[in-house]
Formats: structure tokens, C-alpha cells, sequence
């Protein structure tokens, strides 16, 4: 937020109280902002608040960027049945106390500015509210006073200049220094990779973009950690993982059961470690085939910083670091023709495993366990409802689409299910009796997902090497998951877009896949590590659950201390000094604390 003689912008992740509001920051790559979300679960949240200093008095016009988040759908509901009156996403805003005629969040299904009307403001220190009206999912991005009049830019680039100017933002990023390894994305692959690196000695930057590390597993998308650890050939591989493993083996489950504190407090007691909670990875700045040094912004604040090193991991899941630089990567599923593989499709496509969108329901007998009508929601009926009091991992959605552009609709699509079947069973189900004292008590609102990018390495793991136990000479982790491949799930009587899926398994032996799937085959510094290694889509079933993430993590910190060591690149490790990898993976990743003949490589 600043303030100018005639014009003042607040964006919504920098209110001071964000009551009972969240940041999303998910489709900021897309729509150009995170954005503060009233997530009730049909119960209004308490209000944002933020406290303003207007230079001047004067009668401000003022703007609001939000979006009727359920227009997308409105063809495939009965409109009539509602108005903009009782869009899901609205709400108002509080002046000193003063509440603004306007509702805001019901007009247009895009991002846009909607106008609030004027509003008379004395200069001095002003009390801004954001006010819920229905606990489902409004949406602010900014606020723009503006004594002219005029309507702030929407296009991307005009909105980021328009953004940057009026907010103060500094033309260069702010220095967070040099590393030897700057890891990107804080899930439990990313996390496994900054502390098998930083307790070998090396200076490492951690780089999230949520406020708490653990990915998938943390408590805000609440997935068990998958697979096994501590496998031949080398059972050392896993020890870091049980280090962080909260002992959980469910999904949906309450928050206190993912231990969030305990993979904080595996990062934060990292005296090599630098941890850098709420930034997003923005741009990447190369040298030829290598990475110099990457720009990230602080979410909350909109300040650009720069890190710089000598080794990159991508362990964004979407592979947004390696993406930016210009690394290889394939999405989808390739063709039997491509690759041989059984489980391919004849024609390749822009299929994925998607995303799922959680929830669960909780028994109480002394509350008002009610829930409104949902009319702007998915409508059901007594063939087509979901009878279940909690929402797993197969009540995912967007298969097919495009996971990382369109992550707001599949997301929204997910709440539409979740919110239009609830309402369904509560109020017209002819069994609702079954649900009188149950309670909607959590939904996720950051997606979980299985599927996106996946970056390519110099060997491209897939199916047949899996099932012949095809040897690698630098085979490393240990996958022992099935081949669980996820498809779109039908019911009667549901007509609409698919928002449950079906799995299939196919039971492999533990199979080892090799190092060479976990650096980039073209940028010559980039690591990666998790759901966007070198695999075929097929082979992305085996070795997609977060205990073999964490386990390509350790490796991935274990190749970057030789690599510092030896002043070479990740596939130099392979060429030239695989018998020592090969030891070191033996070894396995020190315990906290422990000495290592590495602790002072990073200075050699």
C-alpha cells in the first residue's frame, strides 16, 4: 500500500487483520496478484481489516478488482433461481465505520474492477474493512481510492506496471544473497533436498510460497505421506524423511495430525539453511545453460528479491522454476507409439491426474448443524448425491485441463461439488435425517494436486524399465508404490463435468529408478526433485507419493554437496564421480548435529 496526493492502492494481502480471511495465491501467475479469500464454508467470516493514512481529504471514487467467482457456471444451473443478489461471493466494504452501499464480488465472472460508487474521506488515519456476506469464498485482489475517477488497468502487464508504480514497489530486487543451493518449494521433496544439503555443509535457500512448509502433507491440503523408506540398495534413504514423517495415515484429517510444527522446526533448527516462507519464484536469470540467480516475490508485501547460486532444485511440483529457465519438460500422456508402453493411450493428449479438493464433516449434537441453500452450486439429486460425511483423495477434479492455468476453476469447481452436495443432503435428501448433526467443519481451499509439468533429465523413466527391472548403473531411489493412474469417474443421472475420480493399480517389485531422472538434461545447474522429475506420465504413478519425493529430496542435497565439492554440475556427478555418489548414498544424510567430512565444503 501508498499513498499519493490523489490516488492510493491497497492490496488485499496486506491488510493488517485478516479476520477470517485467507490468502490464495494460487493462479497468481495467471490473474496477476494473491487475493484474500472469505473461506466460512457458508458461514460469513470476520472482517479484514487495514488502516490507511490519506494525505488528503477529498470525495474518492473507489474500485474494488474481484469477480462473481460462480459465473462460469451460470449456464449450467438454473439462473433463475437466483440473482446477483445471491451470488456466493459478495461483500462490502467499511469505512470508518461507515459501510459502502456497494456489494461487490457479484457482476462479472473475470477479474475486473467493479466500481464502488464515491465515498467523502477526511484526511488522516482511515479504517478500511473487507465484510463478508456469506462465508462462500468472496474474493478481494485490491482497492483503489482515486480522486479522478479513473478505472485502474486490467490487462496483466498494465495491471503489474499500474501496481508497481502506485504501490512504491523498488525497480530491483532487494539482495538476499548468494547460496550454493537455492531450493524452490517447501513440500516434503524440497524440504528433504535443503536439509540433506545443509547438514553436508552446504549455504542453502529455502523458497516457499505458503506461510507453513510440507506441501501436500501440510495441514492446509492434508494427504498422508505415501510409499516406503529405507529400502535396498541403499536402506539409509529415508532416514531424513522419518525425521518429518508425522506418524499420519489418513487424508482429512484435523490439522494437528499433519504436525506442522515438526517440519518447521526441521528446517528452522538448519543452522545452513535460510528459509523463505510466502515467496513466489517470478523470473529466472541465466548465464548460457545456467542459472544465475532467481527473482521471487514476497507475497504479502509485493517486494521483489533476488537470490543467487551456484545450484538450482525445482521442487515446485509444477516445475516452476525449471519452466522459467527454459528447461525441457512435457505435459500429458505420451502415445503407445512414443514410448511402448501398456498403460499409454494410442493418441497422446493433455490428460492429467488432477486435483482434489478435501473436506470432512464432524458430529454436533448441541450446535445449529443448518446449511443454506445453494442454488449458484452443483444441484444433485437423490441418484446422483454423494452420501458421504468426508471427501477423500478421489473427489478430485480437472483431468484433462490445464493444472497450473486454470487452477482457479478446477479449485472453484471443487467448492461448487462440495458446497452443492452438502446443501443436497441437508436440506432435500430424503434420508437428510442421516445428517441432522453433522457439520461441514473443513474444505480445503489450496488444491492438491498430483500432476503438471515434468521436466526432463538425460534418462526419461517410464513404464517398461520399471516392470523388465531395467539396472542402472546410478539407480538411487527406492519406489515401491503401485502404477496408480487416476481417470475420470461417472454417476447416474450426473450429466455434468467429471468431479470424482477412479483409480487403476498396477503392483510393481520395489524398483530403484536412476539419478539421471533428477536433473534437467538442458539446464546445466537444475536439480529437481518430486512430482516433476524425468518420467513418462505412466511412470509418474509409482513414484509421486511424497515418502519417494523425500527421498529424491536427500538424494538431490547428497549430488549437490559433490558437486560443490568437486566444482561440477549434477550430471558431472554421474560422468565423473558415481562411485562416491554411490557411497555417500550408502551413508545416507547425516543426523542433526552429527560431524561430516563435508562441513566446510562450501568454502573450499
Amino acid at each position: 500500500m501508498n499513498t499519493y496526493r490523489d490516488k492510493i492502492i491497497v492490496e488485499a494481502e496486506s491488510f493488517d487483520e485478516f479476520g477470517g480471511w485467507v490468502v490464495d495465491h494460487q493462479a497468481m501467475d495467471v490473474m496477476g496478484s494473491p487475493y484474500l479469500l472469505a473461506h466460512g464454508l457458508g458461514k460469513p467470516v470476520e472482517d479484514a481489516v487495514k488502516r490507511i493514512p490519506f494525505k488528503q481529504g477529498g470525495n474518492y471514487h473507489i474500485w474494488v478488482r474481484t469477480r462473481e467467482w460462480a459465473a462460469p457456471w451460470n449456464d449450467a444451473v438454473d439462473v433463475s433461481r437466483y440473482d446477483e443478489r445471491e451470488s456466493p461471493g459478495r461483500f462490502q466494504l467499511v469505512i470508518n465505520g461507515r459501510v459502502l452501499p456497494t456489494v461487490f464480488g457479484n457482476r462479472n465472472g473475470e477479474w475486473h474492477w467493479q466500481y464502488g460508487g464515491t465515498a467523502a474521506i477526511e484526511a488522516g488515519l482511515v479504517e478500511i474493512r473487507l465484510r463478508d456476506l456469506t462465508g462462500f469464498d468472496g474474493r478481494c485482489d485490491a482497492i483503489v481510492f482515486d480522486l479522478d475517477g479513473e478505472e485502474p488497468p486490467n490487462a496483466l502487464e498494465a495491471l503489474t506496471a499500474f501496481r508497481k508504480r502506485w504501490l512504491g514497489l523498488p525497480n530491483e530486487p532487494r539482495d538476499k544473497g548468494t547460496f550454493d543451493l537455492v531450493v524452490a518449494g517447501g513440500g516434503i521433496a524440497g524440504i528433504c533436498a535443503a536439509v540433506a544439503a545443509a547438514r553436508l555443509g552446504l549455504k542453502v535457500a529455502l523458497v516457499h510460497n505458503r506461510p507453513v512448509v510440507g506441501g501436500n502433507n501440510s495441514s492446509e491440503i492434508r494427504v498422508q505421506l505415501g510409499g516406503k523408506v529405507n529400502m535396498e540398495p541403499f536402506p539409509a534413504l529415508g532416514n531424513l524423511v522419518n525425521e518429518l514423517d508425522p506418524q499420519q495415515k489418513q487424508n482429512a484429517r484435523p490439522a494437528s495430525e499433519y504436525k506442522d510444527h515438526l517440519k518447521m522446526d526441521l528446517v528452522s533448527n538448519e543452522p545452513n539453511i535460510s528459509l523463505f516462507l510466502n515467496t513466489h519464484i517470478q523470473q529466472v536469470h541465466m548465464d548460457g545453460d545456467r542459472i544465475q540467480a532467481v527473482d521471487g516475490v514476497d507475497i504479502l508485501t509485493g517486494v521483489p528479491c533476488r537470490f543467487s547460486g551456484r545450484l538450482f532444485a525445482d521442487c515446485t511440483g509444477d516445475a516452476n522454476l525449471g519452466y522459467l529457465a527454459g528447461a525441457d519438460f512435457r505435459t500429458g500422456r505420451e502415445s503407445v507409439a512414443e514410448t511402448g508402453e501398456s498403460h499409454a493411450p494410442e493418441i497422446a493428449d493433455n490428460l492429467t491426474m488432477g486435483t482434489s479438493v478435501m473436506w470432512y464433516s464432524v458430529v454436533d449434537e448441541a450446535a445449529d448443524c443448518g446449511f443454506p441453500e445453494t442454488p449458484w452450486a452443483v444441484q444433485f439429486d437423490d441418484q446422483s448425491c454423494q452420501k458421504a460425511r468426508k471427501g477423500d483423495w478421489d473427489w478430485e477434479l480437472g483431468l484433462g485441463r490445464d493444472q497450473i492455468k486454470e487452477i482457479e476453476y478446477i479449485r472453484d469447481y471443487g467448492l461448487r461439488v462440495v458446497y452443492g452436495n452438502w446443501s443436497f443432503l441437508k436440506n432435500k435428501y430424503t434420508n437428510k435425517a442421516e445428517f441432522n448433526h453433522r457439520r461441514l467443519d473443513w474444505v480445503a481451499y489450496i488444491g492438491g494436486k498430483r500432476e503438471s509439468r515434468r521436466l526432463l533429465g538425460d534418462v526419461i523413466l517410464q513404464e517398461q524399465d520399471i516392470f523388465g527391472r531395467r539396472f542402472f548403473p546410478d539407480r538411487c531411489v527406492t519406489t515401491t508404490w503401485s502404477i496408480d493412474l487416476h481417470y475420470p469417474r461417472t454417476f447416474p443421472n450426473f450429466h455434468g463435468e467429471p468431479f470424482r475420480a477412479r483409480c487403476e493399480k498396477t503392483k510393481i517389485e520395489p524398483y530403484a529408478i536412476p539419478y539421471r531422472c533428477l536433473y534437467s538434461r538442458n539446464i546445466a545447474n537444475l536439480f529437481m526433485a518430486g512430482r516433476n522429475i524425468s518420467v513418462t506420465h505412466v511412470a509418474l504413478g509409482t513414484v509421486r507419493v511424497m515418502k519417494t519425493t523425500g527421498m529424491m529430496g536427500e538424494v538431490v542435497g547428497m549430488a549437490a554437496a559433490l558437486c560443490v565439492k568437486h566444482r561440477t554440475t549434477p550430471r558431472g556427478v554421474y560422468a565423473d564421480h558415481l562411485d562416491e555418489f554411490r557411497a555417500a548414498l550408502a551413508e545416507g544424510v547425516p543426523s542433526f548435529g552429527s560431524a561430516t567430512m563435508l562441513n566446510t565444503i562450501a568454502h573450499q
